[in-house]
């Protein structure tokens, strides 16, 4: 196991200052007082394992980062149980990600110790951050960031000789501010987030980059998210802007679009297929158009759909909308959807048992 030292923030945050930020933290808004940190350089590796003070970075203009997008992210939960303790959901899973990620997008393989030490280190020194919920129905955590950059100072394209990984981290609330209800979400039906072949099955930053104009369109169109279809022929359902999607039959399946080069491998995903048995549904990956959807919703065969993610958990989807036609799946969410949710959530604070041994403790 690598030891990560310890060099502490001298100015922490005041604890008042701290504590109000944790009564309203919204999403991605306020930080904790340090960074974990490990460098690599061709020569030498991983190596300068460090948990250091939050504060911004400093690199130089012609870091590859800039010029190549080369980078890459993850995104988990810390959450504290009712006895104090701090915990966080399958981190092995975000760990085997930044790798295939990491492989992508020509960056060095993180040890999977090196990954789970980073956030255990982390919210050891910064677990006063960590909210405690004061309900079931309290969402609050502590977000947590790695990130992986290329920080060589050359302006060639081949794959950075040095990188930098970090962990940052910060207190949050419902991802979707108003409670949980049902989102609309706006078709793309130009604009593709990824396609066969590209990046859209790894955590970087371009393909977020590539979600933005159709994020603004969906705004401008009254929706909280955009979905997107596949880049070849435009009719088969991907994911969302930030989330993968699922859909509830009548006849108990859980229907998702099959994994492949353009979907991510949500953690949430894939733990809400593992679930669905012990809930009364079959999970069942495969492709879906938006047709079927669309005729389903309509003829009464998908009865829900909901988007799902480390940030949103599990949402309700009430609209689907394009410029020819509503998909309409009300205004109340389904049952189905809110006892995933829950039961997602029970699991993740420590309220039932964890059957499947999926949470790690950080602190």
């Amino acid at each position: 196991m690598t030891d990560f030292a310890v060099l502490k923030n001298m100015q922490p945050q005041p604890e008042l200052v701290r504590e109000n930020i944790k009564k309203d933290p919204g999403f991605g808004l306020y930080f904790t007082d340090h960074m974990s940190h490990v460098r690599y350089t061709l020569d030498d590796g991983w190596h300068a394992h460090q948990v250091q003070p939050y504060a911004p970075l400093q690199l130089d203009p012609a870091a590859a980062v800039f010029h190549y997008a080369q980078e890459i992210f993850e995104g988990l939960k810390a959450y504290r149980h009712a006895d104090g303790s701090i915990w966080t959901f399958r981190p092995d899973r975000n760990a085997i990600r930044i790798n295939k990620s990491a492989e992508r997008l020509a960056l060095p393989q993180l040890p999977e110790e090196d990954f789970i030490e980073s956030l255990k280190a982390l919210v050891a020194l910064d677990q006063q951050w960590v909210p405690t919920p004061e309900s079931a129905a309290d969402e609050s955590s502590l977000y947590l960031r790695p990130f992986m950059i290329a920080t060589e100072r050359f302006l060639g394209v081949r794959s950075s000789h040095e990188v930098d990984y970090y962990v940052i981290s910060c207190p949050a609330g419902p991802y979707f501010s108003g409670g949980i209800k049902p989102v609309s979400i706006w078709l793309s039906q130009k604009l593709n987030r990824a396609g066969a072949g590209g990046t859209g099955f790894a955590k970087c930053g371009g393909n977020y980059a590539a979600s933005l104009v159709p994020t603004n369109e969906a705004v401008a169109q009254g929706c909280q998210q955009v979905l997107f279809t596949d880049a070849a022929e435009n009719k088969y359902i991907d994911e969302l802007g930030g989330m993968n999607l699922m859909l509830v039959t009548k006849d108990g399946r859980l229907l998702t679009p099959e994994l492949g080069d353009s979907i991510l491998d949500g953690v949430t995903r894939r733990s809400l297929l593992d679930l669905a048995p012990q809930l009364g549904l079959e999970p069942e990956e495969r492709r879906i158009t938006v047709e079927e959807w669309r005729e389903g919703a309509a003829n009464g065969d998908i009865v829900e759909a909901f988007a799902c993610g480390t940030a949103a958990v599990v949402t309700p989807i009430g609209r689907v909308v394009s410029n020819d036609f509503t998909i309409d799946h009300g205004e109340e969410p389904g049952a189905k959807t809110m006892e995933f949710r829950r039961t997602l959530l029970d699991i993740q604070y420590g309220r039932i048992e964890d059957k499947n041994n999926w949470m790690v403790r950080l602190a």
